[in-house]
């Protein structure tokens, strides 16, 4: 089972997001899975992870991670060149480097050197970041994934779940 995570905030409320699906190539997710909560933690710059990472380590409990072979998160594994670590790579430590992590993000993080997935008839880029896999590789499920526009189906399932009262 392959899970992606996606989240919004509002002033009073959290809502995470999960699709799970068996294959890179699945047009449609096999479920959508919706967790809500309180407000998030207040936003500071740097440490994004810290709103989000509670919310999917708690909802990782509704999963056997034995059976999970892969995540994918909305943004970054690593912020830099250097390793800095971004949401999806505080995820990956926190689960002992057991399942690997993918960050797909939509926009260009500086000095970062994520690969560059051209998808559709797209110009822009989605940014690929991973742990637990190499990049390259992590980059090509993302290519794979099914739907003819630049976010995958799937991920673009979770995000508009993220965005419904």
């Amino acid at each position: 089972m392959i899970l992606a995570f996606d989240a919004h905030y509002s002033n009073t409320a959290s809502k995470l997001v999960a699709a799970s699906f068996n294959d890179w190539t699945d047009p449609t997710p096999l479920d959508i899975h919706v967790w809500t909560s309180g407000a998030a933690a207040p936003y500071q710059p740097g440490q994004f992870y810290l709103r989000e990472m509670p919310l999917i380590i708690k909802a990782l409990e509704d999963f056997n991670l034995e059976d999970v072979e892969a995540i994918i998160v909305d943004g970054y594994v690593y912020l830099d060149a250097n390793g800095r670590l971004g949401l999806g790579g505080h995820l990956f430590h926190e689960l002992n480097d057991k399942v690997p992590v993918i960050g797909v993000a939509k926009s260009y993080f500086r000095n970062n050197n994520a690969v560059p997935v051209l998808r559709g008839k797209s110009k822009k880029p989605l940014y690929v970041t991973a742990y637990g896999m190499p990049p390259q590789v992590a980059a090509g499920h993302i290519r794979s994934m099914a739907g003819k526009y630049r976010m995958p189906d799937v991920l673009g399932a979770v995000d508009q779940e993220t965005k419904r009262d």
